[in-house]
C-alpha cells in the first residue's frame, strides 16, 4: 500500500466530505464569523486548491471527484451525488443550515454505502480520502464500528483514508498556535478528552505522499501523524481541509 498513484483525469482521487451541522456550529467562531462560517471558507479553500492542482493553462481537469454531506439528525446530499473538481467548482460551496443532533454513525454509513458502490471503479485510482468535521460528541450510535470499517476498505493503492478535524478548544494538552511549525498529532500526544482519543482511532496515519503535498504549502506535519486536526482556530480548520486536498497529482 503505497499512496503513491497520482490523481489523473482518467483515474481521479475521490474525496468525500462529511460536515456537522448540529446546532453548535452557529456558536461565534471569531469576531466576526461562526463556527459553519469559518468551516465554508475553509472549504472554499481546499476546493479552490483542487482547481488548481487540476488546471493545465485554461482548462481545468476532472482530476478530483467530491460528494459532500451535510449531517445532524440526517443525512443531506449537498452535491446530489459525486461531482467532478471543475463542475463543484462551477457551482460553488452549498450553503449550510444547522440543525439539532450530531448522528456522526449515520454519516460515516452514507460515505461506506458510497464507497461500496464505488471502489469497483476505483482500483487504478488514489485510495479514496473521507474527510469528518464536528465541533461535538455524536448522539445515538457510536461511529467507532462504522469509521473502522470504512478505513478497511481498500483499492491497490492502499485502504480508505479518514481524516477528522474536531472543532473544539478541548482537545491537546498543550495548545499549538502555529499550524505551520506543528508536527501532527501521534499516539504519544497527550489528549484532554475520551472523544478527542476516540477520534485519533477513527483516524488514518498520514501517508509520506500526503505530507510532502502538505510540506509544499509550509506545513510541518510529519508523516505517520495521524490525520486528526485540532480546529481550535480558523488556521487549523483550513489546515485539516488542506490536507482533505493534498492527493498526489499529475
Amino acid at each position: 500500500m503505497s499512496y503513491e498513484l497520482l490523481a489523473t483525469t482518467t483515474t481521479p482521487a475521490l474525496v468525500i466530505y462529511l460536515i456537522d451541522v448540529s446546532a453548535s456550529m452557529m456558536m461565534p467562531m471569531t469576531e466576526d464569523k461562526r463556527r459553519i462560517d469559518v468551516v465554508m471558507d475553509a472549504l472554499g479553500v481546499a476546493l479552490r486548491q483542487m482547481v488548481f492542482r487540476s488546471t493545465k493553462g485554461a482548462r481545468i481537469s476532472p482530476r478530483y471527484r467530491v460528494a459532500m454531506y451535510a449531517y445532524s439528525d440526517h443525512v443531506y446530499d449537498l452535491l446530489d451525488g459525486i461531482k467532478t473538481v471543475d463542475r463543484v467548482a462551477h457551482l460553488g460551496v452549498p450553503e449550510l443550515s444547522t440543525m439539532r443532533s450530531t448522528r456522526t454513525a449515520k454519516a460515516f454509513a452514507a460515505a461506506e454505502r458510497l464507497l461500496q458502490s464505488e471502489l469497483p471503479n476505483l482500483h487504478h485510482s488514489p485510495a479514496p480520502l473521507v474527510c469528518h468535521m464536528t465541533d461535538g460528541e455524536f448522539t445515538g450510535e457510536d461511529p467507532e464500528p462504522v469509521a473502522e470499517r470504512v478505513k478497511k476498505l481498500c483499492v491497490s493503492d492502499g485502504s480508505v483514508l479518514v481524516e477528522n478535524i474536531f472543532i473544539t478548544d478541548e482537545f491537546l494538552a498543550d495548545p499549538i498556535d502555529d499550524p505551520f511549525r506543528w508536527g501532527g498529532v501521534t499516539p504519544t500526544t497527550g489528549l484532554t478528552s475520551e472523544y478527542a482519543r476516540k477520534l485519533c482511532r477513527m483516524s488514518s496515519p498520514l501517508p509520506d505522499s500526503y505530507a510532502r503535498m502538505m510540506r509544499e504549502s509550509n506545513y510541518q506535519i510529519a508523516s505517520g501523524a495521524l490525520m486528526v486536526l485540532p480546529g481550535h482556530n480558523s488556521a487549523f480548520v483550513s489546515m485539516g481541509f488542506q490536507m482533505s486536498a493534498a492527493t498526489p497529482v499529475h
